[in-house]
């Protein structure tokens, strides 16, 4: 059968040819439908990731670890439980039985491979706390993730929503999909702070931080109070570093600022499943669009060199 196959730390996924996979005891064949490739992915490819050990010693393997697919009897499944050098990026894998769930009917594969990321906006809520009326600043607002963040805040009846992001194009953009107001964090540290001030209003209830680094260590000393007063506090998920992966935290931002931090698995074993359910039942209501681009797994390699996607998830299909 055919896989895209990486052969190297850093490489280009290849179309080639691999063995065909055997199921053993309790296991199950799935013919792959769909694989949303995902910055995650991308990080273990490269090394990055704290996970990348695994995939990085069993080179060449085939990227992504989990997708959408049928099974032999043409049940669609969500899929995972594959281990290096093994992966989803093939026309085929063999997973455990206890690792595939039923897609719900009327999801198709390409829109379902993308639901972690709505799902992962989800940890507002979970992580966070979140309730409605209070204000989100989503601070990584014009990537994929982010812009699913700005819609699952609006219908989880955000009573304000702050979006950052470095182009002005896509912040309008984010506008478009019910930010009240967006942060372009393409300027200089102390024009940072004071827009991170500015745009505050009563205050940030909810930070969904997919950027890390930068930004959000100025958002920290954006934070702090300029008096001796008792600031309104502040949760901030952790979800992603795509602004870097460290931060310097003074200790005046955690004591009189009112910031608590929370990581985005937080709550996640006994939230996530109602956090599933709710954002399947929106987008099969309509009310939560994916953005998706679906290219061939046999253009792999052009496809994981794409970048034009603007706010829309890789997903590879068949073919």
């Amino acid at each position: 059968m055919k896989a895209a196959v990486v052969d190297r730390t850093g490489g280009i996924p290849d179309y080639r040819d691999v063995p065909d996979p055997r199921a053993g005891d309790g296991d199950v064949l799935v013919t792959v439908a769909a694989v949303a490739v995902e910055n995650v992915d991308r990080a273990i490819v490269a090394g990055t990731h704290y996970t990348a050990a695994a995939f990085q010693a069993a080179l060449p393997a085939v990227p992504c670890f989990d997708g959408i697919g049928h099974l032999p009897d043409g049940t669609t499944v969500g899929f995972g439980g594959l281990k290096p050098p093994h992966g989803a990026l093939a026309e085929q894998v063999v997973v455990p039985a206890t690792h595939t769930v039923p897609i719900p009917d009327g999801i198709a594969p390409p829109t379902a491979a993308g639901l972690s990321s709505a799902i992962t906006a989800m940890c507002m809520r979970t992580a966070g706390g979140f309730t409605a009326g209070e204000t989100v600043l989503i601070q990584g607002a014009t990537g994929v993730s982010g812009r699913l963040a700005v819609q699952v805040a609006r219908l989880l009846g955000a009573g304000r929503i702050v979006a950052t992001g470095r182009d002005q194009a896509a912040l309008e953009e984010v506008a478009a999909l019910g930010a009240d107001a967006v942060v372009n964090t393409a300027v200089s540290d102390e024009h940072l702070i004071d827009a991170f001030r500015e745009n505050a209003g009563d205050g940030y209830d909810v930070v969904v931080d997919y950027l890390w680094g930068r930004p959000t260590e100025l958002l920290t000393r954006a934070l702090v109070p300029e008096s001796f007063t008792l600031a309104k506090p502040t949760r901030l998920v952790q979800i992603g570093e795509s602004a870097g992966p460290a931060i310097r935290l003074t200790g005046d931002a955690l004591r009189t600022s009112g910031l608590e931090i929370y990581g985005g698995g937080r709550n996640a074993a006994t939230a996530m499943a109602a956090a599933y359910e709710q954002v399947v039942e929106w987008v099969r209501d309509g009310a939560l669009t994916i953005p998706i681009a679906t290219m061939p797994l046999s253009r792999i390699s052009e496809a994981w060199s794409r970048t034009d996607l603007r706010g829309r998830r890789l997903v590879i299909v068949p073919g």
